[in-house]
């Protein structure tokens, strides 16, 4: 189905994570005319090229398939997460496309099962990331689930379980990446400019991405004698999987129109501020939220 101006069409699925195959039109993941520069290597004296390996939560569909698009594009080794069970499909389609991103010399992409709401499946990830690759340059913070309630509404196990894969899994896998991040490493975070704006649906959702916002300042100054930078992205109305689960399916039409932009963003307009983020373009940047 075609989309009309900058209207969606009509559409609706009933249960998270929402599946990006079966939107309409799929998100814009990477754009054609993106010039990749090899943001993502590191060149030294005794090693000519070495390459940043990459981990990415939620990088199977919506903005974080778009990350690990890029990375891939700049010469980093890719691994993200999924929803195991649920979002195969996807997860598959975005390992995939990194092989075919990917330089010849770099390793395959993985693609890791996790609940990252645990803090023994987030340690677990970690593990299986340097097992892979011998370690992390990257982290990126990126899965995210939401639901629209008022406060009467939402149940104290939905009220935990938003929060567990919010800001529960930020706290568990920055903690188990940092034993394998060094000088140079970057960590991001997606927040929202929920965080700042407010709305009176998605309460609980707010107020996880308010958390990780202060959650990227304070971790940013506990790290910064370290040479680790710690910084988020905030962005807003995307058009993503999540979108079509917590909207009636015909708000979704009008999705991003009070924006500047009169629209919604896609995520391959959202991807370079990663892209940024990770690289030494931004070697002053810390505890900064874009």
């Amino acid at each position: 189905m075609a989309m009309e101006g900058n209207k969606f069409p009509p559409q609706k699925q009933e249960s998270q994570p929402g599946k990006e195959h079966l939107m309409s039109p799929i998100p814009e993941s990477i754009n054609p005319d993106y010039q990749p520069s090899n943001k993502l290597l590191v060149m030294t004296s005794s090693v000519p090229i070495l390459r940043k390996v990459a981990l990415i939560t939620g990088g199977d569909s919506g903005i974080g398939r778009a990350v690990c698009y890029l990375f891939a594009k700049e010469g980093a080794t890719v691994a993200f997460t999924y929803v195991k069970d649920q979002e195969e499909q996807d997860a598959h389609d975005t390992l995939q496309k990194i092989k075919e991103l990917k330089a010849t010399d770099v390793k395959d992409p993985v693609a890791i099962p996790a609940d990252l709401g645990y803090n023994e499946n987030c340690k677990r990830v970690v593990e299986e990331v340097v097992k892979n690759y011998g370690k992390i340059n990257i982290l990126v913070n990126n899965a995210a689930e939401s639901r629209v309630g008022t406060i009467d509404e939402i149940t104290e196990d939905q009220l935990l379980r938003i929060f567990r894969t919010n800001i529960f899994a930020y706290f568990f896998m920055a903690r188990h990446s940092l034993k394998h991040l060094a000088e140079g490493a970057s960590i991001i975070n997606t927040t929202s400019v929920q965080a700042y704006l407010g709305s009176p649906s998605s309460l609980e959702y707010q107020s996880t991405k308010g958390a990780i916002v202060a959650f990227t300042r304070g971790l940013a100054l506990q790290l910064v004698d370290r040479g680790i930078r710690v910084n988020g992205v905030a962005p807003g109305p995307v058009w993503t999987p999540v979108q079509v689960v917590i909207h009636d399916k015909y708000k979704v039409q009008s999705l991003g129109s009070e924006t500047p932009m009169g629209r919604a963003g896609q995520p391959d307009e959202i991807a370079p501020c990663y892209v940024f983020l990770a690289s030494r373009d931004s070697s002053y940047y810390t505890g900064q939220v874009e």
